[in-house]
């Protein structure tokens, strides 16, 4: 399973680089934004497991960026802040935010409560993270796709097409949500790439690939994947 990403939202360098350092250091990929709009865009497209957010930013007041990080339930975020008011706490943890870590901070408390928000987070949604349409399951938790109780091998770009669809089965998802998903922002007019992908899986999870009964399409907008 791969390492845990955390996204470092924070506009002095100095910070940046000791929680990098720090995270690093204890196996965790890093992405790192100085501002709100970069660590939105950040969110958006590097999909982290945890944020770790200080409040001071230069261009919108970090308080009302907890409510908009967490607002789809999917990151923890762990605010790292100077203000050691007891109102700005429990702003913050009512807006969303899972813990409040006060600067200057111990590195190794850090860690332990980003093992605990990361633990909670796979307990919470673990219930969620197993779909299973016909023959065929995903485990989003694993990141494993099994037809028939046997797994299926899919390359990164399978599984990454699959997984959406998994996610929202039954809802036709666009060719731009899908080419975004997988490729990121600058594929988003690549439709060649997606039909490449979709033959694959078809091949892979279908008992007939001409005949598609699990992966739909929807001529000139999409796919969705059956629900039943």
């Amino acid at each position: 399973m791969p390492a845990h990403k955390i996204l470092i939202v924070d506009d002095e360098p100095q910070i940046r680089l000791l929680l990098r350092a720090t995270l690093t250091r204890a196996g965790y990929r890093v992405v790192e934004a100085g501002t709100a709009r970069e660590a939105l865009s950040a969110k958006a497209i590097d999909k982290p497991d945890l944020i770790l957010l200080d409040l001071g930013l230069p261009d919108r007041d970090g308080l009302e960026l907890a409510g908009m990080l967490r607002s789809d339930k999917g990151a923890r975020v762990i605010v790292v802040s100077a203000r050691e008011e007891t109102e700005q706490k429990v702003a913050a943890l009512d807006l969303g935010a899972d813990d409040y870590v006060t600067k200057p901070f111990n590195t190794d408390e850090l860690l332990a409560r980003i093992r605990v928000a990361l633990r909670q987070r796979l307990e919470t949604e673990a219930e969620q993270q197993r779909v299973e349409v016909g023959r065929v399951s995903i485990d989003l938790l694993r990141r494993e796709v099994r037809r028939s109780g046997a797994e299926v091998h899919l390359t990164p770009k399978e599984y990454a097409v699959f997984a959406e669809l998994a996610k929202q089965p039954g809802r036709v998802l666009t060719h731009a949500h899908l080419l975004r998903a997988a490729w990121g922002p600058a594929q988003q007019d690549q439709t060649e790439y997606l039909r490449v992908v979709m033959r694959g899986l078809r091949q892979k999870l279908e008992e007939i690939p001409s005949e598609p009964r699990l992966l739909l399409n929807e001529p000139g907008i999409g796919y969705r994947l059956s629900s039943r």
